[in-house]
């Protein structure tokens, strides 16, 4: 169970103000996660940590799943998620971060986006996500590479608490007896890298600064073409999976 610290932390992390930050971010989230279900059909779909719902939001826009569900630990996300109306919503929870209130294999699948490097107790939540759905799909940023001794602030003033490698993720969830059925690596749309540098860090707005970031992008998008997964994986931002309940025993001695 979360600390009320950290409860109270998370209730005041979303607000009005960074809507269009939120959005841009989503919207690429979202794609990532159908991409990697493209060969499922779910009707009933949970997304756990739900945030402010932005997520959901593309989902319902997208008609992905007939039933959404959301459980948020922040009692603003939980009103945010409500104000947006979502036509496909059914229901929006308030949860204590680790006990799912809902009943064993009560949905088709499960999403959790950029949740699992928050969290202290890792293996707790998978095995409620195990729980309650047939099939996860996970995110998590790639914060794990080189010069990243450097950014250990910048991280944890986010709250990362955990980082990964793709590697590192697909062994925890196997670990966890879940089979992979498919994942891919993104790297940040370059429209959300300029709208962070020029809105958020109010950096001053040039063509050559602009011309950069279009060309590194596609620079090492080519790259990752050219040289394969290792390559890709090397300068993705995020590493998305789905996975599925396996036969698998997870034997501890």
């Amino acid at each position: 169970m979360l600390s009320d610290e950290v409860k109270s932390a998370y209730d005041h992390f979303y607000t009005q103000s960074d809507t269009t930050w939120r959005m841009l971010g989503a919207e690429s989230k979202a794609k990532n996660l159908m991409n990697v279900c493209r060969d499922i059909q779910p009707d009933k779909v949970l997304e756990v940590g739900a945030g402010d719902g932005s997520i959901l939001h593309f989902l319902n826009e997208w008609n992905f799943g007939n039933e959404l569900y959301a459980l948020e630990i922040a009692d603003t996300g939980v009103s945010l998620i409500r104000e947006r109306g979502l036509s496909r919503l059914k229901e929006v929870k308030s949860f204590d971060g680790y006990v799912i209130p809902y009943e064993d294999n009560a949905f088709d699948l499960v999403i959790l986006a950029h949740v699992l490097e928050h969290v202290e107790h890792e293996r707790i939540l998978i095995r409620e996500l195990k729980r309650v759905a047939k099939n996860i799909v996970i995110e998590v940023p790639l914060d794990y590479r080189f010069g990243v001794d450097k950014r250990m602030k910048h991280f944890l003033d986010y709250g990362h608490i955990n980082m990964y490698t793709p590697t590192a993720l697909r062994f925890l969830l196997q670990s966890e007896g879940l089979e992979i059925l498919a994942d891919q690596v993104s790297m940040t749309p370059t429209a959300t890298t300029k709208f962070n540098q020029f809105v958020n860090n109010k950096m001053p707005k040039t063509f050559p600064k602009i011309l950069r970031i279009e060309l590194e992008y596609r620079i090492k998008k080519t790259l990752g073409k050219l040289l394969g997964i290792k390559k890709q994986e090397q300068y993705g931002n995020a590493y998305t999976v789905l996975t599925r309940k396996s036969n698998q025993t997870l034997q501890i001695f």
